[in-house]
């Protein structure tokens, strides 16, 4: 093992180009070294930070959003500095902890700005699966929702495939929905995402340039 930006890589991953972020090197209340914060629309300031949770897959710490502002187009954003990629396979663990109005977390890739990206999300109040793009900060459905059970205080396993124009969104190894969509066709960074009142751990961040 070998320590890169405040977290630790396998040499295997290392020679591969891939990384796996398990946040278990940052100290507690921080956000980990090489990640960006930053928020789509207003609202109270995002506040991304490790926090330790003896349930996580890779214990005992984890990346939280710890805010839980009411506006409901608020979404906050942990962005990884570490790569710039347009084609590559993106995972976390989640775990919606809390909210009133939301309890998603998910996966943003081709990360422009905070106006602008791609982004997979699991939502457990809701209780479906959906695929967006934001562009000029409006978020805009690609492929129709599907019904999954996100269950809260569970972790479970989101991941994303990107192939040029289409995307799969996995969940727990299973693919439940693939969309199709041509406005970010350049690489881009990949990252976390919440949204309004959300409370959402996330460990075990993977991406793999394909």
């Amino acid at each position: 093992m070998i320590k890169f930006l405040g977290f630790w890589i396998s040499f295997g991953l290392l020679a591969s180009s891939g990384r796996v972020i398990t946040f278990d090197q940052t100290a507690v209340g921080r956000v980990p070294a090489g990640w960006t914060v930053a928020m789509t629309h207003t609202g109270a300031e995002p506040r991304w930070e490790v926090r330790k949770d003896t349930s996580a897959p890779s214990p005992p710490y984890v990346l939280a959003q710890v805010s839980a502002d009411h506006h409901v187009d608020r979404c906050p954003l942990a962005i990884f500095d570490g790569v710039n990629l347009r084609d590559c396979d993106v995972s976390v663990r989640i775990k919606p902890i809390s909210g009133m109005q939301d309890q998603a977390g998910g996966v943003v890739w081709r990360y422009r700005d905070p106006n602008n990206y791609y982004l997979a999300r699991a939502n457990a109040i809701t209780k479906n699966v959906a695929i967006y793009k934001v562009r000029d900060g409006e978020r805009l459905q690609i492929a129709t929702a599907v019904p999954h059970d996100i269950e809260p205080n569970t972790w479970s396993i989101l991941k994303v495939s990107v192939r040029g124009s289409r995307f799969q969104v996995y969940i727990n190894h299973r693919r439940i929905l693939q969309a199709e969509d041509k406005t970010f066709s350049g690489p881009g960074r990949v990252g976390l995402w919440t949204v309004g009142d959300s409370v959402t751990y996330f460990d075990d961040f993977r991406v793999y340039p394909k």
